[in-house]
């Protein structure tokens, strides 16, 4: 598995993205019917890790799992495990009537934990830094929440601007949120199971819409961090009942 080294790193997109679930069958279908319309980028399979950073009470991800019209999220990625000196991307992620749009910044970790300390010149001056400060400053108190890992193949289509990814075993951890620590984490899906993301500019090519028809694969809605948190919340409903029947059990000898 490769270390993505990005050069000249996109920093402003806008786009639409539609995600898919795929079982382990889908996933060999649709990467059989890729061939001859994309091809994978030169980086090949690459774990990448976000760390997303959230108000203590997670405002944040609350917010988002509503499904409002307009709902963002910030965090800091990297491409396999991070040094102290390799590059991260703080992101900014918006997402306004399905079309999303990202603003990141490429810096250290001690970059990353300075802006969050509130230093302004953490990152290179720039719209995109201000942009992400203001953020940062209307939020405040914002702090490592979630690690989201997964290994992602990328695909694109030559000549065009259609963006294809498969993320396998995506997975994540709420505790040891360090991007130079590993790459372990609980699974979210079952085993074998894909995340798809098809990211466009314009209408989805009548090519791909015809495979997934055949394929009988249909657009969800799913956020990484998203589900994480579900579980989380629901492990701990889980142990404070299993307590409170403790206690009644007690109670009643």
């Amino acid at each position: 598995m490769k270390t993505c080294c990005v050069e000249n790193p996109i920093t402003v997109m806008k786009r639409r993205e539609m995600k898919y679930l795929l079982n382990a069958e889908q996933t060999a279908y649709i990467r059989k019917r890729l061939e001859g319309h994309m091809k994978v980028d030169e980086f090949g399979k690459t774990s990448i890790q976000s760390l997303y950073y959230d108000t203590p009470d997670y405002r944040l991800i609350r917010y988002s799992l509503e499904q409002p019209a307009f709902k963002e999220k910030i965090r800091l990625r990297s491409y396999g495990l991070a040094t102290e000196n390799s590059p991260v991307f703080l992101e900014l992620k918006r997402k306004a009537n399905h079309v999303v749009y990202k603003r990141r910044i490429q810096g250290t970790i001690g970059a990353a934990e300075q802006f969050f300390e509130g230093r302004e010149n953490a990152f290179p001056e720039g719209q995109i830094s201000k942009e992400i400060a203001a953020f940062r400053d209307y939020y405040q108190n914002l702090q490592p929440a979630c690690l989201i890992i997964y290994d992602r193949v990328a695909y694109y289509e030559p000549g065009g601007n259609l963006r294809l990814t498969i993320d396998e075993n995506p997975r994540y951890r709420m505790h040891d949120l360090d991007l130079t620590s590993s790459l372990s984490g609980e699974l979210l899906l079952p085993k074998g199971w894909t995340i798809l993301e098809i990211k466009i500019q314009d209408a989805m090519p009548i090519w791909l819409a015809d495979i997934l028809d055949k394929g009988k694969i249909y657009k969800t809605s799913f956020s990484k961090y998203g589900e994480a948190y579900k579980r989380e919340i629901t492990k701990f409903y889980q142990i404070k009942e299993a307590l409170k029947c403790s206690v009644q059990y007690i109670q009643q000898q």
